[in-house]
């Protein structure tokens, strides 16, 4: 994990370098195909019948975006996220390490000759890859078992300047975190990413 850790910070710091650059990154004025890579993080809780405050975690992935029209500047942005997701509060800990594809429908406008401006919406949908709830009761710990899979939705907004792009948003989740028919809690997180589009 470190060494994957190491290599996703040494293609961002290096991409700016052979990046082809030009005017707001996108190319609003005609069909254009992207691709690009993330590093960002999360502040995660667990909202409903059961409660839990923050939780700060990392993100990592690759994306890749299609304009959708030849006369408007709409794309569709999938990809592949590693997201550590859950939440913290006094005695109890959530950790949540997710896979996550997106789709999201993007629309890109120039703020100026530079800056592209590119507000976002659409649904994620996630697989756990290791889940874990403990909750220290004195001596004893009592484990609970979240879902694995879950889904939601992303709304948020991005820039980009010369390829350098950056975002921040909200994930909405619409399925229940706990695997108990009787109690509901979602796992709502905010989220800011920075990266490179080629």
């Amino acid at each position: 994990m470190k060494k994957f850790l190491v290599s996703i910070i040494a293609i961002l710091m290096a991409a700016p370098s052979f990046a082809q650059f030009s005017s707001g990154g996108f190319e609003l004025d005609k069909e254009s195909l992207y691709y690009g890579v993330r590093f960002g993080g999360t502040i995660a809780s667990l909202n409903g019948d059961v409660s839990v405050g923050s939780k700060f975690g990392i993100t990592l992935a690759g994306v890749i975006g299609l304009r959708l029209s030849s006369s408007t500047p709409v794309f569709l942005e999938s990809g592949l996220y590693y997201t550590q997701r859950g939440a913290k509060e006094g005695n109890i800990e959530i950790t949540h390490n997710n896979l996550e594809i997106p789709l999201v429908i993007k629309y890109g406008f120039k703020a100026n000759e530079h800056i592209a401006v590119l507000p976002f919406i659409g649904p994620y949908f996630a697989y756990a890859v290791s889940s874990e709830w403990k909750v220290k009761n004195g001596s004893n710990d009592i484990s609970y078992r979240p879902k694995r899979n879950n889904m939601g939705f992303k709304l948020g907004c991005g820039a980009e300047y010369n390829k350098i792009y950056a975002e921040v948003g909200y994930q909405f989740a619409a399925t229940n975190f706990l695997d108990d028919d009787d109690h509901s809690a979602h796992n709502n997180a905010f989220f800011f990413n920075l990266g490179v589009n080629f």
